[in-house]
C-alpha cells in the first residue's frame, strides 16, 4: 500500500467529493480542494464539514474545464482524486453539450496535467450508469458499456480517455465505478434524500418509476473505496466496481423509508420524474469481488443502518431543501 502524502480532489465540493476530503484530511494527508467558481465563494458542501478539518485545507475555486487552471491545480500533487462532473441524468437530456464539455474535457484536462507533472496515482471516477440497464446481474467489470443518457455517455467517454493515459502514456491510473451512493450532506438530485425530503415535509412523495433497481452504498463505505483504490499499486489499469452487493427497487427504498419514518405518506407517479423508456436503466446490481480481491474492500454499512444515520441528518437539516420542487 501507498501513502497519500498529498492530494488534490476536483469536485471536492460535491457529495462523495465532501466526504473524501474529510477522511484524507483526519488520515493526515495534506489536501487541495478543487471546488468549482462563483462569486459567492462558496464552497459547495465544503461548508458542512466540521470547521476544524476544514481549516486543515488548500481551498481553490476554478473551473475543470480550463486547462490552465487545472495545470496548476495538479502541481505539487502525487495523488489526484478526479471527482468533478456534471451528474444529474435529467439535466443531462437538457444540456448534452456541456456534459461533454464538463465530463471529457475536463478528464482530458486532469490527464494531461497528471502526465506533465508526473503524478504518483490518478484515481478516475466512473459510474455504474455506464452500464446501463444490467445484461446480466451481478454486473461484473466486463459487463458491456451502454450510452442510455447523455450523461452516462460522456462518463463512458471519459473513462476511455483515462485508460487512453494509461495505455498512451503509462500515466497510474485506475478507475472506480462506483454504484449508487447515498448518505448525509446528499442533494435531493439523488432518489433517497428526495424520498426523506418529501416525507419529512408532507404527505405525498412524488417519484418516477418505481421497479427499476439499485444497488445502493453508503457514502463512508464508497469513500473507503476511493482511498483503497488510490494507495493499492494492485489497482493500476484497472477497472473497479465498488457497490454492496444487494438491490432494491426505488419502490422498496421508498417503503423502508416510511416504515422507519412511521410516516403515512402516499407514493404518487410524477410524470416528469420519468425517463424516456429506452434511456431508464432497470436493473442495477454490483459485483464487488474483484474490489475485495484486489483491495480487501468489503461495505460496512447495511441500507437499513445507512438510511437512519442518513434521515437523522436529513432531518436536522430539512432547511436545505426545496422537497416541493423537483430537483433536476
Amino acid at each position: 500500500m501507498t501513502e497519500i502524502k498529498s492530494a488534490l480532489i476536483t469536485g471536492a465540493g460535491g457529495f462523495i467529493g465532501s466526504h473524501l476530503t474529510e477522511k484524507l484530511v483526519r488520515e493526515g494527508a495534506k489536501v487541495k480542494a478543487m471546488v468549482h467558481y462563483n462569486s459567492r465563494n462558496d464552497w459547495g458542501l465544503l461548508e458542512l464539514i466540521p470547521k476544524e478539518v476544514r481549516n486543515e485545507l488548500e481551498i481553490i475555486s476554478g473551473d475543470i474545464q480550463d486547462p490552465f487552471f487545472v495545470d496548476k491545480a495538479v502541481e505539487g500533487c502525487d495523488t489526484v482524486f478526479h471527482l468533478s462532473s456534471l451528474i444529474a441524468i435529467p439535466y443531462s437530456y437538457v444540456a448534452p453539450q456541456t456534459y461533454v464539455a464538463t465530463n471529457v474535457g475536463g478528464a482530458v484536462n486532469v490527464m494531461q496535467a497528471a502526465v506533465r507533472h508526473g503524478v504518483s496515482k490518478v484515481v478516475h471516477t466512473s459510474t455504474s450508469e455506464c452500464y446501463g440497464t444490467a445484461q446480466y446481474v451481478p454486473i461484473d467489470e466486463k459487463h458491456p458499456l451502454q450510452g442510455q443518457s447523455p450523461y452516462s455517455a460522456s462518463k463512458i467517454g471519459a473513462d476511455m480517455i483515462a485508460e487512453s493515459f494509461w495505455r498512451s502514456f503509462e500515466l497510474p491510473v485506475a478507475i472506480i465505478r462506483p454504484f449508487n451512493t447515498y448518505g448525509p450532506r446528499q442533494s435531493a438530485r439523488a432518489v433517497i434524500p428526495t424520498i426523506i425530503s418529501q416525507a419529512l415535509s408532507g404527505k405525498v412523495i412524488k417519484l418516477g418509476s418505481l421497479t427499476p433497481t439499485r444497488d445502493m452504498n453508503f457514502v463512508a463505505d464508497t469513500v473507503a473505496g476511493f482511498v483503497q483504490v488510490a494507495k493499492s499499486d494492485r489497482s493500476v489499469g484497472e477497472v473497479i466496481n465498488v457497490g454492496s452487493g444487494v438491490e432494491y427497487s426505488i419502490g422498496e427504498i421508498a417503503n423502508k423509508i416510511i416504515n422507519i419514518l412511521q410516516s403515512d405518506s402516499v407514493i404518487e407517479s410524477d410524470d416528469q420524474r420519468v425517463r424516456p423508456g429506452k434511456s431508464e436503466v432497470e436493473r442495477l446490481l454490483c459485483c464487488n469481488a474483484k474490489a475485495a480481491e484486489l483491495l480487501g474492500w468489503k461495505p460496512q454499512v447495511n441500507l437499513d443502518k445507512g438510511l437512519e444515520i442518513t434521515i437523522a441528518w436529513l432531518k436536522d437539516n430539512l432547511n436545505r431543501y426545496k422537497a416541493n420542487i423537483y430537483n433536476l
